[in-house]
């Protein structure tokens, strides 16, 4: 399985979704930086279940627990491992499914995959319980990227049909994304947070589930990050969102929204603010251009498919006896992804982030037009 990902991190993912504990590995962390453990556990408890409205009634701790890269409190240079166990597993659910693949879930593709081998007890490796150790490993690349003047944050943009209006995002606060996180639904609008979530509890009051749209805002990111053709900024966020399950579409800045609007419309006219940065009086792009970052926020939002677990009885195949036949999942499921993805997502996008950060070719661009040897050589001259 391919499990592992970044250029200057990586970042590795493990467990099973019913196995002993699920954890991740980061290697080429920058040492020295301190880790907040209570800021990265409620980093985590966003998007742990067993809280109502809608969410899987699985009851998990989601405790994180770090073994080895921290030193007194700093990442010393040594691979972080961190693991989170399994406590509430209840594998005789999936019993079932062994012969009987849900709809629209990976079930019928992993056993394809693995040759049958693939854990099948709540998706084995492909659940979305991994998503607790990638989101635990995003909030300490957050954490950093804070230190450095980044913030990363995001909001429900749309779900079940109810739109979470998004804001100007060229002049977007920290302040603003700080706020959101606070929520019990991170939502701009209070009125509509309350039609989320009654739009959830009508869905799984009915036995079936719904889809969202989740937007994700990187505020103070530098210029010049990134490269063209495969290594771009939108290639390696888009690879590591889809490391998260049920995710099913990815786009930037206006994104699709653009195939509607003319050039003269869509294009961002560059100013020089105050502080002499390069600035654009609207953010269509989403602050990446050519795969390079422009100093504009960074805008990702990310399509969230209904959640394929459904009570609803549903029309599927019987691979042992190749006859359609109905059926009726049983165990704990989300009536609504979306409402637990967000963090997932926040943290792909800090990952990425730091990742370029690190990156050998990046160099804070020069002002004057000057290259950085040029400067170094007239100083030495005097």
């Amino acid at each position: 399985m391919s499990s592992s990902f970044g250029e200057n991190i990586r970042l590795m993912i493990f467990g099973q979704s019913h196995g002993e504990m699920v954890g991740a590995v980061l290697d080429g962390l920058p040492p020295g930086e301190p880790v907040d453990l209570a800021a990265l556990q409620t980093f985590v408890d966003r998007r742990a279940p067993g809280r109502g409205d809608g969410r899987s009634a699985r009851q998990e701790a989601d405790r994180v627990q770090i073994v080895s890269g921290l030193y007194q409190g700093r990442t010393c240079g040594a691979p972080l491992c961190l693991w989170i166990a399994n406590t509430d597993a209840r594998p005789s659910d999936y019993a079932p499914l062994l012969s009987v693949p849900r709809p629209s879930h990976a079930d019928y593709t992993a056993a394809l995959r693995y040759g049958g081998y693939a854990d099948p007890r709540g998706g084995g490796h492909l659940s979305g319980r991994l998503t607790a150790p990638f989101t635990a490993a995003g909030a300490i690349c957050s954490q950093i990227l804070a230190r450095r003047g980044i913030a990363v944050s995001g909001h429900i943009a749309a779900l079940g049909g109810v739109v979470d209006p998004s804001p100007e995002t060229h002049s977007l606060a920290k302040e603003e994304l700080a706020l959101l996180t606070k929520r019990s639904l991170p939502v701009f609008h209070d009125d509509v947070a309350l039609r989320m979530q009654q739009a959830v509890v009508e869905a799984a009051a009915a036995g079936d589930s719904l889809g969202g749209v989740l937007e994700v805002f990187a505020l103070g990111v530098p210029p010049g990050l990134g490269g063209p053709m495969f290594g771009g900024v939108e290639n390696r966020l888009a690879a590591a969102a889809f490391a998260i399950p049920g995710l099913c579409g990815v786009e930037f800045g206006c994104g699709f929204a653009a195939a509607a609007m003319r050039g003269s419309e869509y294009n961002d006219r560059y100013f020089q603010a105050v502080d002499h940065s390069v600035r654009t009086y609207t953010n269509h792009h989403g602050g990446v251009l050519g795969g390079i970052t422009s100093g504009m926020p960074l805008v990702m939002r990310a399509v969230v498919k209904p959640t394929p677990s459904i009570a609803l009885p549903q029309c599927t195949l019987d691979l042992t006896t190749g006859r359609e036949t109905e059926l009726r999942i049983q165990g704990r499921h989300d009536a609504c992804i979306a409402l637990r993805a967000l963090p997932c997502l926040e943290a792909a996008v800090a990952f990425v982030l730091l990742d370029l950060m690190l990156d050998g070719e990046y160099r804070q661009p020069q002002t004057t037009g000057r290259r950085k040897g040029e400067d170094e050589k007239n100083g030495e001259n005097g």
